[in-house]
C-alpha cells in the first residue's frame, strides 16, 4: 500500500471558516455556519473557525471547547483550573489526573461556575473577539504539506487533539488537517481488505 500524504486529506484553508482576529463571536459563528454550506456535503461539517491577522496568515484556532469556555469568563481567572492542564502534552484539552464527579461538581461550587452564562449571549456574541477567545497554537500543533498520514496518526494520538494546522514549505498555513477525515480514510482503507 502506498504511503498517504497529508497533503491529499487536509482541508484547504479557501474551504474552511476564517475569520479576522477582531471578529466579534457572532462573526465567526456566521463564518461556520456559512463554510458548512458551501462544504462537501459528503464529509462530516467543520468544527473550528480558524482565526488570521491582518496578514491573513493563521494565529489561531476557535474549537467548540473555546467557544463553550468564553461563556464562562470565570475559567481563565481560575488559576487551580488551568493548573490541571497537562502541558506536556502540548493540548490544552487533555487533563492532568483524573476527575470524579464529586471533583467537577465541587469545582464548579467553589468558583461559581455556570451560574448564569447563556443570560446575556447575545451581549457576549456581540463584545467578544475572536483574539480573545482562541486557541493560539503551539509548534506541536502543525504539520507539514508532505508528512504521511502514518506521521499524523501519530501526532493526533499523542497529542490527543481533534485537527492539526497544515504548513506548506514557506510555513505558510495552508489548510487542516481534520481527525475525522483521517478516521474516514482509514475506514475506506479497511473496507478494501479481503479477509
Amino acid at each position: 500500500m502506498r504511503d498517504i500524504q497529508v497533503r491529499e486529506l487536509m482541508v484547504s484553508i479557501s474551504a474552511y471558516a476564517t475569520v479576522d482576529e477582531n471578529a466579534t463571536m457572532f462573526e465567526a459563528v456566521n463564518a461556520l455556519e456559512q463554510a458548512r454550506e458551501k462544504f462537501d456535503p459528503k464529509k462530516l461539517r467543520h468544527r473550528a473557525i480558524l482565526v488570521t491577522d491582518s496578514n491573513k496568515r493563521v494565529v489561531g484556532k476557535i474549537g467548540y471547547l473555546d467557544f463553550l469556555q468564553s461563556l464562562e469568563p470565570k475559567y481563565s481567572e481560575i488559576e487551580e483550573l488551568l493548573q490541571t492542564i497537562n502541558k506536556d502534552l502540548g493540548s490544552k484539552y487533555h487533563l492532568a489526573g483524573e476527575f470524579t464527579p464529586e471533583m467537577l461538581h465541587s469545582q464548579i461550587q467553589k468558583y461559581s461556575l455556570w451560574q448564569k452564562p447563556l443570560n446575556d449571549l447575545c451581549g457576549k456574541a456581540a463584545n467578544f473577539h475572536a483574539k480573545d477567545i482562541m486557541y493560539a497554537p503551539k509548534e506541536a500543533d502543525y504539520i507539514d504539506i508532505d508528512a504521511t498520514l502514518d506521521q499524523a496518526i501519530h501526532q493526533f494520538v499523542l497529542l490527543k487533539v481533534q485537527s492539526l494546522l497544515v504548513k506548506d514549505g514557506d510555513n505558510d498555513v495552508v489548510g487542516i488537517l481534520r481527525l475525522s477525515d483521517v478516521v474516514e480514510s482509514i475506514f475506506g482503507l479497511l473496507k478494501t481488505c479481503k479477509i
